[in-house]
């Protein structure tokens, strides 16, 4: 404790973070009583002086500086890998690096200082492994993903945990060049760029810091008064202690100067009236006064300074809540700033919301897949209605463009120049093979021509599609769990003959002109005039995978009782029958490549007919409209690969009437001002 006595010495306090010195005057012996100093004690007790601290800050280490932290090494990680590119290429091999946090890939190793081909940030990617393959893994940030496979499970958890393990060290915060400096109070009267940072609750601190100066302004208060009562007591001291020296004074010269003892008892008893009248030093022992008196200090000259002392911190904290005012007017009037600001910015986000909702429901509409588990396949993701809805959408697509090619004038003479190509493309196949193959054709071909005249009603047939003359009977079949429904069609025109009918359906000079649904074609094996072997393209129908034909044709006139078996029109005398079959064969080896291979028996079954009116007369004389040829359409595919069972029937049974239609159409326009070919 320091009491009061000369200004020699000075300490320190904490103020707001502010080290402020005051001035003490230690005395070399204390009190012996501690009366008063208990009484100031209670009546005034000094509030510890609050220290402002900003969020990051400890008191352990406040205003310790720390540096910034170093990023732990990233092992870098690079290999070949399969990325899926789109439905036309599929899965391409790519060279994939991870370094330093980034995700990029290369065509070759090579291309690396090139420029990679396209990069992801690891830090917001999400990494996720394929639940049903188990050699593939997809990276994903925001809505950019990358459709990745290894060629071993042990490949792919290399890749996962390397990735993973550079996303947990980036998230974790290393890495980063920020510091983590300490930064200032944002109370400090030192600092003006603190004053920058005040909270948004400066209302609040505000009126607490006015109720803090009313205390303030109270101590004060409290303090003077103390400081009179202390001056008091200090005053009394020293007028007992003067009172002491002149009794001593007269015990000493033995009462030699009458008048000086008078004035000396009148001291004395003006010392006891005063020290009885003051209630806090009458029962203060005599001794400790004399001690105190020959201490006491000028506590007037003490009082003048601490006035002007506490004056001048009143004044200081005056100042610094005039600053907050102004502070926090700024701040009001930033705020009603941003308040506007954010109004503006959700009526801008509530319209954009409202394109972007509309856009969604578009794309919904015409909703495109874009990753390899939305394409054909038994793990399929898209759904059995979804999958026929795309299924349609493509076929229209598809008919739309044939009605605009249709619409265009095409020379009928022009041959396709795949078809002038395939003459000079041929392979060659041993003459075992060729000797298998005659064997195969002379079996299908007549098993499909007394397979066409049999009975509809035999063999369980349903009637399935009527359309005037036309009608078509299926039998619903599956063949290892693929959908193989035969198909049988019949149809009766008027206009030329079953050889025109086959010899266009045979030909590869004029196959492109109606064949729409082909992307190409070519002959593999001329074995005779009237057998080949193709191989053709189809067009892909998504979200099915493309498929691809090899298949030998023959074509051949019929002669024999079959001709009018069946046959109960008196009115029409039948003249020949001719066949065209197409049946799938293996030889020579041909590649799938990135499609699947159909396996088909295909035959189309013509009967001439012509009015029995004109039976006798010359063929040269008998017009096309005497003419009438039965149309028998046989069809057995089994697609390969995997769709919904549903699908291909609705495919089946729109397309099939939908061919034999624009079929028999494009034959009558071919044939219509050329001589009959019987």
């Amino acid at each position: 404790m320091v009491y009061p006595g000369t200004l020699n010495a000075t300490t320190t306090i904490q103020l707001w973070g502010r080290e402020i010195k005051v001035l003490q005057a230690p005395s070399s012996s204390p009190p012996s009583s501690g009366t008063l100093q208990q009484k100031m004690e209670e009546t005034v007790k000094p509030a510890a002086a609050p220290v402002d601290r900003s969020p990051c800050t400890s008191e352990e280490d406040e205003g310790e500086v720390l540096e910034p932290s170093r990023t732990p090494p990233l092992s870098d990680c690079s290999g070949k890998l399969f990325k899926w590119t789109n439905y036309f290429h599929g899965w391409q091999e790519r060279f994939i690096v991870l370094r330093n946090g980034c995700l990029s890939y290369y065509k070759t190793p090579n291309d690396q200082t090139l420029g990679c081909r396209g990069a992801l940030n690891i830090r917001q990617a999400v990494v996720q492994a394929h639940e049903f393959d188990n050699c593939r893994f997809d990276v994903v940030v925001s809505e950019n993903i990358w459709y990745l496979r290894a060629e071993t499970t042990e490949e792919r958890n290399r890749w996962i945990t390397a990735l993973k393990e550079h996303k947990s060290i980036l998230e974790s915060g290393y890495g980063s060049d920020g510091s983590l400096r300490r930064h200032g109070s944002i109370l400090s009267l030192t600092s003006a760029a603190s004053l920058s940072t005040a909270s948004s609750s400066s209302h609040k601190t505000g009126r607490a810091l006015q109720e803090k100066l009313a205390e303030m302004e109270t101590f004060k208060d409290i303090l003077i008064r103390q400081v009179d009562t202390l001056q008091s007591y200090f005053d009394t001291c020293a007028e007992t202690l003067a009172a002491h020296k002149a009794e001593s004074h007269r015990s000493e010269n033995g009462g030699m100067d009458a008048d000086s003892d008078e004035d000396m008892d009148v001291d004395l008893t003006l010392v006891r009236d005063r020290t009885a009248l003051d209630s806090d030093v009458s029962h203060i022992p005599m001794e400790v006064q004399l001690q105190h008196a020959h201490h006491g200090p000028d506590f007037k000259g003490e009082a003048i300074t601490f006035r002007a002392t506490t004056a001048g911190l009143l004044e200081t904290v005056r100042h610094c809540m005039d600053l907050m005012s102004q502070r926090e007017d700024a701040l009001k009037r930033r705020l009603e700033k941003e308040v506007e600001r954010r109004k503006r910015t959700e009526t801008m986000y509530r319209e954009t919301t409202e394109v972007v909702r509309s856009l969604q429901e578009q794309i919904q509409k015409q909703r495109v897949y874009g990753s390899p588990d939305y394409e054909e396949g038994p793990q399929s993701a898209i759904k059995e209605d979804e999958f026929f809805d795309a299924v349609e959408t493509t076929l229209d697509k598809v008919d739309k463009e044939f009605e605009e090619k249709s619409t265009q004038d095409v020379p009928k003479a022009a041959v396709p120049a795949d078809s002038l190509a395939m003459k000079t493309q041929l392979t060659t196949i041993s003459p075992a093979q060729a000797d298998d193959i005659w064997e195969e054709i002379e079996q299908v071909t007549s098993e499909q021509f007394k397979y066409a005249l049999l009975g509809v009603g035999e063999g369980g047939w349903q009637l399935f599609n009527e359309d005037g003359e036309m009608k078509m009977y299926k039998r619903e079949e599956e063949k290892d769990g693929l959908v193989v429904d035969p198909l049988k069609a019949q149809h009766c025109v008027r206009g030329f003959t079953a050889h025109e009918m086959c010899h266009y359906f045979f030909s590869p000079d004029v196959r492109m002109e109606w064949e729409f649904t082909v992307d190409s074609m070519k002959v593999i094996e001329r074995l005779r005039d009237d057998t080949m072997i193709f191989h053709q393209i189809h067009k892909r129908v998504w979200p099915a995978a493309q498929r691809d034909a090899l298949f030998w044709s023959h074509m051949r006139k019929w002669d024999g009782k079959e001709n009018v078996q069946n046959h109960h029109d008196d009115k029409l005398v039948p003249v020949n029958s001719w066949i065209v079959c197409n049946h799938s064969v293996e030889v020579p080896p041909v590649p799938t490549g990135k499609c699947l291979r159909v396996i088909l028996t295909i035959s189309l079954t013509c009967q001439t007919f012509i009015d029995a009116n004109v039976a006798h007369l010359p063929r040269e004389q008998i017009s096309r409209d005497q003419i009438t040829t039965k149309i028998i359409y046989c069809a057995t595919v089994n697609p390969g690969g995997w769709a919904p069972a549903s699908v291909l029937r609705a495919v089946y049974k729109r397309e099939y009437p939908k061919f034999l239609k624009r079929f028999t159409q494009y034959v009558k326009e071919q044939t219509d001002h050329k001589p009959v070919l019987w």
